[in-house]
């Protein structure tokens, strides 16, 4: 036989020998933030994510199932070159766990070259859920301007006329801010955007006591948020000038790091620890009793991104290797949730309800999140008529 021939024939055998391996197994990829302000964060993720796992068995589907966990240090670049060895040396079926959008906007071409799937448990940013849509990117969690569309029309709704708008100068912090004014449409005492990572706010602190707004809104997950808080509080301005935030910055982390300082802030999220559903009450009680602490939003998602994978898995009988097939499966959502029922739109991003949650004081002296209110039912992001997928 020709050497070319032969070599030819050689990584066919290859190949065919790897298929019937997949099919046997299935290999995931988690980078998520561990290490630094907002490790928290990817903590959550993770061990929302193992927990369904072990509520599964150890497996998705009948599939043998390996994770991969790696920390991404909330560095780009860190996060490209884990990318590659996910797709290029560890060739995963599934990648998840990604938390801040400039680390999803530097990975999403390498799984999207190599078509690996990719299930966000958060990072939503705008050009995924537009333009950019792909085939191969699914994002159980929300789209970014979601959660601070919900609270701008809460904010309009009780009558505040002159908000002043914090976030991180990142995709995210761009949406959010976006996503907020597009439901609030009042006046706009300030718009700022802090450094990434920031965690000393005393010149944003100044610069929004001269603007005597009549309300705050805040995007700054992790520390940047925790910072932020104690020292607004800290400032007086907490009592002059009320707070409000995504559930990101108002979640049981932020409750456990600032305490009391928290009460009376008003957060909006796709989840509340009280959801009415048999999985949810499973989720919560066994998360606090793996984890010794109360689950975030966080957490939810990466426990529903578990499910959608395992439920995927299961529609197409362990066959992960008939992409199509699969792709039907994860967008199909016929998948347990925590947060009760949601649906894919056109862009393989939520449509789903958001909710009010307040920081209360329990009769008991502890202080946690409590479900106000349904803000929106069955909302889409605004970005959808732009994915031709």
């Amino acid at each position: 036989m020709h050497k070319k021939h032969l070599l030819a024939a050689s990584l066919a055998a290859i190949l065919a020998a790897g298929t019937v391996q997949a099919a046997d197994s299935i290999k995931v990829g988690m980078m998520t933030t561990l290490s630094g302000p907002a490790a928290g964060l990817g903590v959550d993720i993770r061990d929302g994510f193992n927990l369904a796992v072990k509520h599964l068995g150890g497996n998705f589907g009948d599939l043998t199932t390996e994770i991969i966990i790696s920390d991404d240090a909330q560095n780009p670049e860190t996060a490209r070159q884990i990318a590659e060895r996910f797709t290029l040396r560890d060739r995963v079926d599934v990648a998840t766990g990604v938390v801040f959008s400039n680390i999803m906007l530097a990975v999403g071409p390498s799984f999207f070259e190599s078509e690996t799937f990719y299930i966000s448990a958060n990072a939503g940013p705008s050009e995924y859920a537009g333009a950019e849509c792909n085939p191969y990117f699914f994002n159980v969690a929300w789209q970014n301007d979601n959660m601070h569309e919900a609270m701008g029309k809460h904010v309009a709704s009780e009558g505040f006329k002159k908000v002043a708008l914090l976030a991180p100068n990142y995709p995210a912090g761009i949406d959010a801010l976006n996503g907020f004014k597009r439901f609030y449409q009042g006046d706009v005492a300030v718009e700022l955007y802090s450094r990434l990572g920031q965690l000393d706010y005393a010149t944003e602190i100044a610069q929004i006591r001269q603007t005597r707004p009549d309300a705050l809104y805040i995007f700054l997950p992790g520390g940047m948020g925790i910072n932020f808080i104690k020292q607004y509080a800290s400032s007086g301005m907490m009592n002059r000038t009320p707070l409000f935030a995504p559930g990101f910055s108002g979640d049981e982390d932020f409750v456990n790091a600032i305490g009391a300082d928290m009460v009376g802030l008003f957060n909006t999220s796709h989840w509340y620890r009280e959801m009415d559903n048999d999985l949810n009450q499973r989720f919560v009680t066994d998360f606090q009793g793996d984890y010794g602490r109360l689950p975030t939003l966080y957490a939810s998602q990466g426990y529903d991104a578990a499910m959608l994978i395992d439920a995927a898995v299961r529609a197409v009988d362990g066959n992960i290797e008939d992409k199509d097939a699969f792709r039907e499966a994860l967008r199909s959502v016929d998948a347990p949730t925590v947060r009760g029922s949601y649906t894919f739109g056109n862009n393989h991003y939520p449509i789903q309800n958001y909710y009010l949650r307040e920081v209360v004081r329990e009769d008991d002296g502890t202080v946690r999140n409590r479900f106000v209110t349904e803000v929106m039912t069955d909302h889409q992001d605004a970005y959808a008529k732009d994915c031709n997928m």
